[in-house]
């Protein structure tokens, strides 16, 4: 493989804006950026482990799909791999108290999350995998040299062991998008320790906030992020676009979004972060890997589930491309 994707794999449940629910979705960040990825190219698989009770016939439509499934490692019994979502806006939501969301539309809550708490329990404990959290042993063989890594938001101890296995395996880009429970000050020190061993780090402009403070300037942040490690650090500002900090330069580009139809903003994030680890890999240039990261989004968004961004091919990838090209010129 060229690029991997380390990640989850989940079953999604959501409630859009408009009060529709969409119920057992194929979903994990890890396969939102993986798709994000592969827009840009036909040689991507996944790194994430899944439950026995992963559905049935899911593996089979990845690798239909292109995708490589080698590195997904089964565990044994039933795991945890539930996400819910509620949007109260395009730009709001939550991944708890499903019951009162599903009250809210007039649907009963769905048998599958009657015990339902959030989306991510363990993913701060930096001391502690979860089941469902990729070890550095998880690595497979066929992976060794590929052109590129991205981390999606995972465990805190993935995120800072599985670099290091990485470039023993030859991998040589690693980029990391952080996990929004381990962002907290109190792990200060652990996102620390990641980004030594990265070459670009892709946070929210929430983790960032939540992490340092509220009221913090985005460029200072990205400074302070990349001198731990980072040669680019890329704050992603949902639909207003991304920056994008180039630390050997000390310059700073904010990239816009491009003008997509908005259907659902869910992997929105992640799909920007695979299309930027290729565009990356691919040109060596970061603000023109956000580009590539900004038309992988603008697919993922304009339907709803992990696979749409698919449907788009590469002719129509490189018109977004040479648009937003030129937007970037004025």
């Amino acid at each position: 493989m060229d690029y991997v994707c380390c990640g989850g794999l989940r079953i999604d449940y959501l409630i859009t804006p408009d009060g529709q629910a969409h119920i057992r979705e194929m979903g994990g960040n890890a396969l939102y950026a993986a798709v994000g990825a592969r827009v840009w190219s036909d040689r991507v698989g996944l790194l994430a482990r899944m439950g026995e009770n992963y559905p049935a016939g899911w593996l089979d439509a990845l690798q239909q799909h292109g995708l490589d499934v080698s590195g997904i490692r089964i565990v044994p019994g039933k795991q945890d791999m539930r996400t819910f979502y509620a949007y109260a806006d395009p730009r709001t939501r939550t991944d708890t108290a499903p019951a009162t969301h599903f009250a809210r539309i007039g649907l009963p809550l769905p048998d599958d999350l009657l015990d339902y708490v959030h989306s991510t329990p363990g993913q701060d404990d930096p001391d502690e995998y979860e089941p469902l959290a990729v070890r550095p042993d998880d690595w497979p063989q066929a992976f060794d040299g590929a052109s590129a890594l991205h981390l999606s938001p995972i465990s805190v101890c993935t995120h800072t062991s599985l670099p290091t296995r990485a470039r023993q395996s030859g991998v040589a880009q690693v980029t990391a998008d952080p996990g929004e429970r381990y962002m907290v000050p109190r792990l200060r020190s652990h996102v620390e320790v990641l980004l030594q061993n990265l070459d670009v780090f892709l946070p929210s402009e929430m983790e960032v906030r939540s992490l340092l403070t509220e009221g913090v300037d985005l460029w200072d942040a990205a400074v302070e992020f990349a001198r731990h490690g980072p040669r680019v650090v890329v704050v992603k500002m949902g639909d207003r676009g991304a920056l994008v900090y180039e630390r050997d330069s000390n310059r700073l580009t904010h990239v816009p979004p491009y003008p997509a139809h908005v259907v659902d903003v869910t992997g929105a994030g992640d799909s920007f972060c695979g299309g930027f680890m290729v565009g990356l890999a691919t040109t060596g240039d970061p603000v023109h890997a956000a580009l590539y990261g900004t038309v992988s989004a603008s697919f993922a968004i304009e339907g709803y589930g992990a696979l749409f961004a698919l449907s788009a091919n590469r002719v129509e990838a490189e018109y977004r491309l040479n648009d937003l090209e030129r937007l970037m010129l004025h």
